[in-house]
């Protein structure tokens, strides 16, 4: 089964040629700001609006795994279900997700293995119209070779430990060139200044990987990124920003905005 696109024309061009010069100009600016190798890191967060919105700071995240496309064989992409109440994590029964640049491979047997293990439950509703995985996908078609497998989970209300443990599971399938993905965008809907300094708390629980610290509020993908901070914890990871802003930066509108971030998690 195919997944076709849900969100294409609206958070990113239904138009291969228009999407694939917007995501390499996105890609190129994040690239030329490295400052050297780095390598891949374990995880990243990145975040899921419209590309016009957060595209360059997703791009953040796409350049590096660019820069490392040779290791990395397999992405676990984990995020928010905005539209189908959803209780633990649900994984994709197709086995491949298309978008206007082409089809992406699925991790079949990865989504079986955590539904066979109680991580999941294979569910495709929650996928069907989800844009927080699916606005990733056109990032790692140009930042990756075809071949990348991901495996996509839609996180609804969920215990911080269910979702470490969901991840963990995920990764142990296939660890040395597995890299996490937790999409998520920052606070909502607040003035500018609010919005700065609420992201500033929330920066602070993601840099000690204090799950705890990040509130109901704070975040969208609010319980992908808990789990993903107490897999980080109990993987002995570090933390790093890579960029922070709000849609006032691209709109000019800073009377409401929405919060985005990157953030990579590497081996100590």
């Amino acid at each position: 089964m195919i997944r076709p696109p849900a969100v294409a024309g609206a958070f990113y061009p239904a138009n291969a040629a228009e999407l694939a010069r917007g995501v390499d100009a996105l890609l190129a600016e994040a690239f030329a700001g490295l400052g050297g190798a780095e390598g891949v890191a374990a995880a990243y967060v990145v975040p899921h609006a419209g590309h016009r919105f957060s595209g360059a700071t997703a791009a953040h995240v796409y350049a590096r795994l660019g820069a490392g496309a040779d290791g990395i064989s397999r992405v676990v992409l984990a995020g928010p279900s905005h539209r189908v109440p959803l209780q633990g994590c649900a994984v994709s029964t197709a086995t491949q997700w298309s978008t206007p640049l082409g089809r992406v491979p699925i991790d079949v047997d990865g989504c079986a293995a955590l539904a066979e293990a109680g991580h999941a439950v294979p569910d495709d509703a929650p996928h069907a119209l989800e844009h927080s995985l699916e606005v990733q996908l056109p990032f790692l078609q140009r930042a990756l070779p075809e071949a990348v497998r991901v495996l996509p989970i839609v996180v609804g209300m969920s215990t911080m430990e269910d979702v470490a443990w969901a991840i963990a599971a995920a990764v142990a399938l296939d660890p040395p060139g597995t890299v996490v993905l937790c999409s998520t965008d920052l606070s909502h809907y607040l003035d500018e200044a609010s919005a700065q300094s609420q992201d500033a708390r929330t920066e602070q629980a993601i840099l000690a990987l204090d799950a705890d610290g990040v509130g109901i509020r704070d975040a969208c993908g609010v319980f992908a990124l808990r789990g993903l901070l107490g897999w980080a914890r109990s993987a002995e990871l570090k933390a790093a920003r890579l960029h922070r802003c709000t849609s006032a930066d691209v709109t000019g509108d800073r009377s409401r905005v929405v919060g985005y971030g990157a953030f990579a998690f590497r081996r100590r």
